[in-house]
């Protein structure tokens, strides 16, 4: 089995693992780049692969950082069937879609500056109409049953207690007379968090992909934060401020909502009155599809919700649906809590609330959840004194608050203890999903504590494993020089004029799969033609 890393390789975010077995390719998730320009600029790459010869799509969960290219995949020409888990499905169906309007509608704002400025129009990364078309091709399966995909692979999703729906893949290989099983952590999910279950434990595996966002540090404040919460919240209110808490629709809102029912249901509680709007159309049908799912949920919450108090629906929670009712809400009077999307303040109608937020000292404004080098999130989460919101630069002078205990993944602990838990410890494990400083911390413990040999993942790197050895592969590139780019070129000038010659009529399917081709060619050879630059150099 060849397994190549194609996202989330010393970064957080873009998530994508090539497996390459029994004559098949599969894809582990297909995620966008989040973190600012040089983000946008990766997804906008051709895939290192040929999409149209990936056989199948295996996606841990909905966060747009591990699903968001799935329509770009099938743009351009992936066809193979997407298995997930039955909520992820139900979550992708309206994140998609959304994702989808935000490509659009960036693109359509970037056309209308480019075009003042003579440049050319750009189309977006892909289209509402992608999107849908993605989610014909979802398969959905149950956690913990054993599915045959052939006679000589299996897999398994399991609980990751990330999101709902959200899981860990357990993969089985048979090749050459033996079998291999391979473990993708996806996300993995906090210890005791509100309304998710505890990650499932996998006790065996040979080789094993994990995620590291939080392998350098624990989590602060995981048993006062709720009061940490009430009391940012109370101070805030006594200034006539408010408080914006920019928030992931899935999973992180839901939470928000969970603990600010409790505090307002609080005989004591001083907030109990204080009006909380959900402001994001995602987070609101998010809501929803969490409300149907229950029995994904963990005991307490069930419980709570079988007795009639469902925490998602109480006494002045507000949900507002159109733009006309999100800007109503920096028009009123009196102290408000305003839960919106993006998690990041990248994109949507949070970055409304923080233009009319950050500049009042009397404000709050609480991240919590974790924010990508170079998001807009993240720069007043490190504490810069202005910030640039839609063309207009905004002093900081709220009050600024991170509570990590509210973090849907697990910290350092947390990790050690999942991986402390296999009976049968891995012969490799693989760590991608994390920073630089996240990564080398938790490799170096890996190897001390668990005594387990692990290797940080770099983009583009291969492996073949086998049930007893695995061995590093060399990037397999023609020899660069004059005479090989000149003859390539030549090559798909003259593949080209081929299959355009077709375009008066309508293309065939064999001749769109062609032109696919041709696109991941062109994008090997920029590859080719950086590598004789630095070799010129």
């Amino acid at each position: 089995m060849k397994l190549t890393f194609y996202g989330a390789a010393g970064t957080v975010t873009g998530s994508c693992h090539l497996l390459e077995v029994d004559g098949k390719k599969i894809l582990l998730d297909a995620g966008l780049f989040q973190g600012g320009a040089e983000a946008d600029k990766m997804n906008f790459n051709q895939f290192e692969f040929n999409p149209s010869e990936v056989d199948m799509l295996i996606l841990s969960h909905a966060h747009i950082d591990h699903s968001g290219r799935i329509p770009l995949l099938v743009k351009r020409g992936f066809k193979g069937e997407i298995i997930t888990s039955v909520p992820t499905y139900e979550l992708c169906k309206i994140m998609l879609p959304d994702s989808a309007y935000i490509q659009e509608s960036e693109a359509e704002w970037n056309n209308r500056k480019g075009k003042r400025a003579g440049k050319r129009v750009k189309e977006p990364l892909y289209t509402v109409r992608d999107a849908e078309a993605s989610l014909n091709l979802f398969h959905t399966v149950e956690y913990n049953k054993i599915i045959k995909l052939d006679s000589n692979i299996s897999i398994r999703i399991r609980d990751a207690g990330h999101i709902l729906g959200s899981s860990i893949i357990e993969l089985w290989v048979r090749e050459n007379n033996e079998e291999l099983k391979l473990v993708y952590s996806g996300d993995i999910g906090n210890k005791d968090a509100p309304i998710m279950n505890n990650p499932s434990i996998i006790e065996e595996a040979d080789y094993v992909i994990m995620e590291s966002t939080y392998g350098d540090r624990l989590h602060k404040n995981v048993q006062n934060k709720t009061l940490f919460l009430l009391d940012i919240i109370t101070d805030t209110i006594e200034r006539n401020g408010n408080v914006i808490i920019p928030s992931f629709a899935v999973e992180r809102t839901q939470e928000i909502l969970f603990i600010l029912n409790m505090l307002k249901e609080s005989k004591s509680s001083r907030i109990k009155d204080v009006p909380v709007y959900v402001d994001s159309p995602l987070a609101i049908n998010a809501t929803k599809i969490f409300q149907s799912f229950l029995p994904y949920m963990d005991e307490d919450a069930q419980s709570l919700i079988k007795d009639g108090d469902d925490p998602f629906d109480f006494h002045n929670l507000i949900f507002t649906h159109t733009s006309d009712e999100s800007k109503a809400i920096n028009s009123k009077t009196g102290s408000s809590i305003i839960i919106s999307a993006s998690g990041m303040c990248e994109a949507g109608r949070i970055k409304h609330h923080l233009k009319h937020n950050l500049w009042r000292e009397e404000s709050s404004v609480v991240f919590v959840g974790y924010q990508a080098k170079n998001t807009l999130g993240r720069r007043i989460k490190d504490g810069e004194k202005s910030v640039k919101i839609f063309g207009e630069e905004i002093s900081i002078r709220s009050s600024v608050y991170s509570i990590e205990g509210f973090s849907d993944h697990a910290d350092q602990k947390g990790l050690l203890e999942w991986v402390k838990a296999y009976k049968k410890k891995p012969k490799k494990i693989f760590l991608v999903h994390g920073e630089e400083t996240a990564l080398k911390e938790l490799s170096s413990l890996l190897e001390e504590e668990a005594g387990i040999s692990n290797e940080i993942a770099v983009f583009g790197q291969a492996f073949e494993l086998s049930a007893n050895s695995y061995r590093r592969v060399a990037v397999e590139r023609a020899e660069i020089n004059k005479d090989n780019l000149l003859s390539t070129l030549n090559t798909i000038k003259s593949d080209f004029s081929v299959a355009l010659s077709n375009m008066e009529s309508r293309l065939s399917e064999e001749d769109n799969t062609k032109l696919d081709y041709l696109l991941y060619l062109l994008e090997k050879l920029q590859v080719d033609i950086c590598e004789l630059k630095k070799e010129i150099s």
